[in-house]
């Protein structure tokens, strides 16, 4: 990805979401090597995720969301992340 392209998408985030450049960087290293399987893991990252996009998630939603990736976690992908996330 060229350094102009990377920047314009942190220039996007920042002026849209209000999301550093160094928020997005931290949270994609958390992903890159969590275990899905562990469900404290996954309930850091999803809390995480939804603090750095500062959308406000109730106690039963985020139950959801761990419980299915957890359930999940042999085959997610980042497809499947997008999906989980949009409901």
């Amino acid at each position: 990805m060229s350094q102009d392209f990377q920047q314009s998408i942190f220039e996007h985030l920042n002026k849209k979401a209000n999301i550093s450049p160094e928020e997005i960087v931290q949270v994609a290293q958390s992903v890159q090597n969590a275990d899905f399987s562990d469900e404290r893991t996954v309930r850091r990252l999803v809390k995480q995720l939804a603090r750095v996009a500062n959308k406000p998630m109730s106690q039963q939603k985020e139950d959801q969301l761990v419980e299915m990736i957890v359930k999940k976690s042999d085959s997610i992908d980042y497809s499947t992340l997008q999906q989980i996330f949009k409901k």
